[in-house]
Parts: structure tokens; C-alpha cells; sequence
């Protein structure tokens, strides 16, 4: 876990760097966005516990009709504010949360659902490898995924079984594909597609800490 690093002499060097599942913020830290797409980090990630910020069966809209202001591939947060509505389950669900006394949770974009697979991959099964491109990632992605990249999550409580995984299923994005469809990921091999907004599937929230 991250904490604080001693010097031989007693004094400190600050934070240990944060390694991929560590409890942070709330939740679990998950990856680094860089919003600018230049590949410095301005955020951490931060991945709800699986027990309060999930949810297994929610739809992305109650029509498939457009919502404005939801295409965004990395701003998760301007998606769900703009979808913080009973007719938004899945995001109402995630903005409504509170935990770790943290109340900004919300649901994740395209390429922020991303980064949580990247990073906390479930499975050792093989990756779809039509995806993985990812210019707001640190470091960027320009390749997609191949079969063994990326492996295994190491850290453990997130790997399949275990008490933080994702599932091997479907989890929506907030990020909107055309008027009637929205953005998921499958996290039995990362493959991205698009659905109908009024199918059931998981969101789990994600809440960002500056860098």
C-alpha cells in the first residue's frame, strides 16, 4: 500500500507512488487521465468499492432518445451531470453516492472505463484486440490491446473471485454513441461496443483526484 517512505536517517521523502489497486480516495486507485491528451497526468482515478458503487442492473436511459451534453469520451463528470436525473438511472445512481465521505462520484466515460480495464483486468483470459487506443491514458496509448496486454491485474483483490473484481460482464460508460445507443465496455476481454440506452447493465462510479 502507499504510505509514507523513511530515509536512512529518519527523515522522509513523501508519498510512496501510488501502485494500481491500492485503497485511495475512497476507493481503489485505478490509473492516471491526462485530460489534455499530451500524456501528463492532471488526475488519479479512483475506482468505488465494489460493494456500495456498484450496481447490476441499470439502464442507461428509461428512452433511447439523445441527451445533450454526454459525448464525451473522457469528461465522465460533465456526462453524469448532465445525466443526474431519474430518467439516467445509471448515473443518478453514481452521482447520488456518498463514501469514504466522499460525495463526487459519477459514472465513468468511454475512455475512463478504459483505463479501469487496463488496469484492473479481471481475468487471465486473452484481450479483444480491436481496442485499447487510448490518447488520454498515462502514459498514451497509440496500439490497440494484444492478446497477453494487458494481463492479469496484479493487484489481487481485483482479480476474478476476489472481493473487489469486476465482473465478467457488461458495464456501461456515460458516454452517449448516437440518439438511441450509449458506449460499454465487456470485461471479460475489453471489447468496447454500443447498446441500446434502455438495456440493464452494471455501472460502477469512479470519482478523480488532481495530481
Amino acid at each position: 500500500m502507499s504510505g509514507i517512505m523513511l530515509n536512512l536517517v529518519g527523515g522522509t521523502f513523501g508519498p510512496a507512488p501510488l501502485v494500481i489497486g491500492d485503497a485511495y480516495g475512497g476507493g481503489f486507485y485505478a490509473g492516471q487521465i491526462s485530460t489534455a491528451g499530451n500524456g501528463i497526468a492532471d488526475y488519479n482515478l479512483v475506482v468505488g468499492p465494489k460493494s456500495t458503487a456498484q450496481n447490476n442492473s441499470k439502464q442507461w436511459k428509461t428512452a433511447n432518445t439523445t441527451t445533450a451534453g454526454t459525448t464525451s469520451v473522457i469528461d465522465g463528470p460533465a456526462n453524469s451531470t448532465a445525466m443526474n436525473n431519474a430518467s439516467h438511472p445509471a448515473a443518478q445512481f453514481c452521482k447520488g453516492l456518498t463514501i469514504g465521505g466522499f460525495s463526487d462520484w459519477y459514472s465513468p466515460a468511454k475512455l475512463e472505463v478504459d483505463i479501469c480495464y487496463f488496469g484492473l483486468k479481471p481475468t487471465t483470459a486473452s484481450n479483444s484486440t480491436g481496442t485499447g487506443i487510448n490518447a488520454y491514458s498515462v502514459p498514451t496509448r497509440t496500439s490497440n490491446f494484444t492478446a497477453g496486454n494487458p494481463a492479469q491485474t496484479s493487484a489481487s483483490t481485483f482479480k476474478t473471485g476476489n472481493s473487489e473484481a469486476f465482473d465478467t460482464n457488461y458495464y456501461w460508460s456515460s458516454t452517449q454513441y448516437d440518439a438511441t445507443r450509449a458506449y460499454f465496455r465487456y470485461f471479460g476481454n475489453g471489447s468496447t461496443g454500443y447498446s441500446t440506452k434502455t438495456y440493464t447493465y452494471r455501472v460502477r462510479a469512479v470519482r478523480r483526484v488532481a495530481v
